[in-house]
């Protein structure tokens, strides 16, 4: 028998809390991380310690205060201090470590200082030393500091440009890497000591290049590449002359190029992705009820027209029972875009979900949700939002035109009037973003 629409809800916004609840920082840390007298035990590696010798924790990112607040009672007396640079100030203590907030998206000062605090603990760690970094997602504006020829100011409007013209993340990290000291594997240039660097990944593919830009990875991406980027997407003129300027001097050879091989004494451990959530998502909704299959864990594209085929998707679902038989839940993981035109307030997720309502319109049977892991969607305090035909409906009988929210990319307002935002608040981790299709059997 179909459930109701507000079962269907319900059982979506399960589906989406039981994801984020398998990538929290403290399952992932307590399960991955394991002390032993001096010998550390990460996944089935292990360090040893030299004896007499404390353990120093670095960290930034939006899930790194959660993997701190796992990680002391782990370490106990073994920590010997270090820095986290969070999105969130936290009343937690974390003492020995010094929490410090950055800014994100867009780093400013508040970033440099973190950027510089990371800096100088890393750089007076001695040969004999061993650090753990905890690193995640929004790292790259976290923590920042420009190269010398250049100013914060000049980062900042790159980066705000860069954001405005929806250029995939990977690419915006390739030109922010070279453009600062920290990132691109630069910031592992500042230590001799040994290190692990534990991974909760909130890109495509789980590229370590990629997560956080890099900062003690090994670099792909060249000067040539960042100009490459820059008049491919019509902006190379827009940038600062202080930014077209270092880039030319790195093709030039001027300017050091970014590390292009890791350090043999920093090794990386991934330990949270968006697949290990998507997992978890299927086997929640197997227990309501539903026939699951994740799709992709790669989802990518402009949102609306990922919303448009997926709906496409899911009504050839719904008449023909094919390729899946109703009741079925599809899952599918990743990072769409937006090409921002308008003034309003939202987000990828709520504006795939408004693009989805309007192709879902009166089908009962249909529900699409989708939610940003970290709690956090946009320029909004929404991770996402619900869209079926009850919400369609309900804008409908209140006059709102869907068009005209999508035009000035106001989805957050629209999904407020008819109420269907996804609201978990900040979550304190972060793999990316989950999308799910229910597609019910249809009441005969």
């Amino acid at each position: 028998m179909p459930m109701n629409i507000y079962e269907r809800r319900k059982t979506a916004r399960r589906i989406f809390e039981s994801a984020v609840e398998s990538v929290l920082p403290g399952r992932l840390i307590t399960g991955s991380v394991v002390l032993q007298d001096n010998e550390l035990h990460i996944h089935d590696a292990v360090h040893s310690l030299q004896p007499g010798r404390k353990v120093h924790v670095f960290g930034s990112g939006k899930a790194s205060v959660g993997m701190a607040r796992s990680l002391l009672p782990i370490l106990k007396a073994q920590v010997a201090g270090g820095i986290i640079v969070t999105s969130q100030m936290t009343d937690d203590d974390l003492s020995p470590l010094l929490v410090v907030e950055g800014s994100h998206p867009v780093p400013d000062e508040k970033s440099v200082r973190g950027a510089e605090l990371l800096i100088n603990g890393l750089s007076q760690l001695e040969r004999d030393d061993f650090f753990i970094y905890l690193l995640s997602g929004g790292s790259s504006a976290l923590i920042e500091k420009p190269l010398k020829s250049i100013t914060l100011v000049e980062m900042q409007e790159t980066t705000r440009l860069l954001l405005k013209h929806s250029v995939p993340i990977q690419k915006i990290n390739a030109i922010r890497k070279h453009l600062s000291m920290v990132k691109g594997g630069r910031l592992g240039q500042y230590t001799e000591a040994s290190g692990a660097v534990l991974v909760i990944s909130d890109v495509i593919g789980d590229d370590l290049s990629v997560i956080g830009s890099g900062p003690f990875y090994y670099d792909t991406a060249s000067y040539q590449q960042c100009r490459e980027i820059l008049e491919r997407e019509g902006i190379w003129d827009k940038v600062s002359p202080g930014v077209r300027s270092i880039i030319s001097n790195g093709i030039a050879g001027n300017i050091p190029e970014t590390p292009k091989k890791i350090k043999d004494s920093i090794h990386h451990y991934l330990l949270g992705t968006n697949r290990i959530a998507l997992d978890k998502a299927c086997l929640t909704a197997e227990a309501a009820g539903l026939n699951c299959y994740i799709r992709t864990a790669s989802l990518a594209g402009e949102a609306r027209e990922v919303a448009k085929d997926l709906v496409s998707l899911a009504m050839h679902v719904s008449k023909d029972h094919e390729p899946y038989k109703p009741p079925v839940c599809l899952l599918f993981g990743g990072e769409t875009t937006v090409n921002v035109h308008g003034a309003g307030k939202g987000g990828r997720n709520q504006e795939l979900a408004l693009a989805a309502l309007a192709e879902i319109g009166q089908q009962e049977n249909i529900l699409l949700l989708s939610g940003g892991t970290d709690g956090i969607d946009g320029d909004s305090s929404a991770a996402g939002a619900i869209a079926d035909s009850g919400f369609f409906m309900e804008g409908f009988r209140q006059g709102l035109s869907i068009a005209h929210f999508l035009d000035d990319n106001n989805s957050n307002a629209f999904f407020q009037a008819v109420g269907g935002l996804l609201e978990t608040g900040p979550t304190g981790t972060n793999v990316m973003d989950i999308t799910l299709l229910i597609i019910d059997k249809e009441d005969l």
